[in-house]
């Protein structure tokens, strides 16, 4: 058993799941080995009553999944230095396993170019996985690990050396795309990401279209993406592409109104400070099977 590699648990929250937050520390705090640190943020939201020994702080607004998640890496240290990995995790998920955290510190040891881990999402009555929450373009058994060129971020761990390297996550997005941001920054970085099937977070299946800005948010933070990431040739195909797509999929009239809007509002608004990733990145990508044009 590996006890040298500290792990810390980021949960954020708007204060509307008690009963699941609670359930969730108590899975964390359940692993095998060393203790899992954790973090709690209250996101615009007062906190319940958490157990001793919990980082927490209360936001007197929301910041949006980025930005909540950026403040609870801040409460293990400059960039989460306190631990050497950082895991986030939606509060309405549990860890069914008590080995999890032991996977995932043998994972990060054996491979010191190893930034990032993506859980796989199991619905906990049917334990299916969606599609949507396998992150590559090859989804059809998500029972297979793989390297992959982003995650999900609501069941993932990311070495904190790669904060340090990379940055944080866009707190611009406030929902949506930030995680692709970050894995894009990571790898051309140098780093890996690897989807682990044997790492399980439980969670409901539900529809990401139930967040009221979803379309909107979708459509401008990949315009942003692109802004952000890509080499300057790449960004009218990559967004050509999706608009494409986006056509494809036959969204109904107020979706793709929203969408539209959103679209506009990528290239109107700030984004954040650009750095295109290097050609040898885009290179890295189109062999692993997600050139970015998709």
């Amino acid at each position: 058993m590996s006890d040298g590699f500290r792990l810390g648990a980021v949960i954020i929250t708007m204060g509307n799941r008690p009963d699941e937050l609670n359930a969730l520390i108590e899975s964390v705090r359940n692993q095998r080995g060393p203790a899992v640190e954790l973090a709690v943020v209250g996101n615009g939201a007062p906190l319940p009553s958490l157990p001793a020994g919990v980082r927490s702080v209360e936001l007197p607004e929301n910041l949006g999944i980025p930005g909540g998640r950026n403040v609870g890496i801040e409460l293990f240290g400059k960039d989460g230095c306190d631990v050497d990995a950082v895991l986030f995790l939606d509060d309405d998920g549990l860890l069914p396993n008590t080995d999890s955290a032991e996977l995932l510190r043998q994972a990060f040891e054996a491979d010191p170019g190893l930034g990032i881990v993506s859980f796989r999402i199991a619905d906990p009555e049917t334990g299916v996985t969606a599609r949507r929450h396998v992150p590559r373009l090859r989804a059809s058994d998500p029972l297979r690990s793989s390297r992959v060129t982003t995650f999900l971020g609501g069941a993932s761990a990311v070495r904190s050396k790669v904060f340090a390297q990379a940055g944080q996550l866009p707190g611009e997005f406030f929902y949506a795309h930030e995680e692709t941001d970050l894995a894009w920054r990571a790898l051309d970085a140098g780093w890996t990401i690897d989807y682990r099937a044997d790492v399980v977070l439980f969670h409901p299946t539900t529809s990401p279209a139930r967040h009221a800005t979803y379309f909107h948010n979708v459509a401008r933070n990949r315009v942003w993406l692109a802004r952000r990431n890509l080499p300057a040739p790449l960004v009218p195909l990559y967004l050509g592409v999706w608009f494409l797509l986006t056509l494809a999929r036959r969204p109904s009239g107020d979706a793709f109104k929203a969408w539209m809007g959103g679209f506009r509002a990528g290239w109107r608004e700030q984004c954040g400070p650009r750095k295109p990733m290097r050609w040898l990145t885009v290179w890295r990508l189109t062999r692993m099977g997600r050139p970015p044009i998709i």
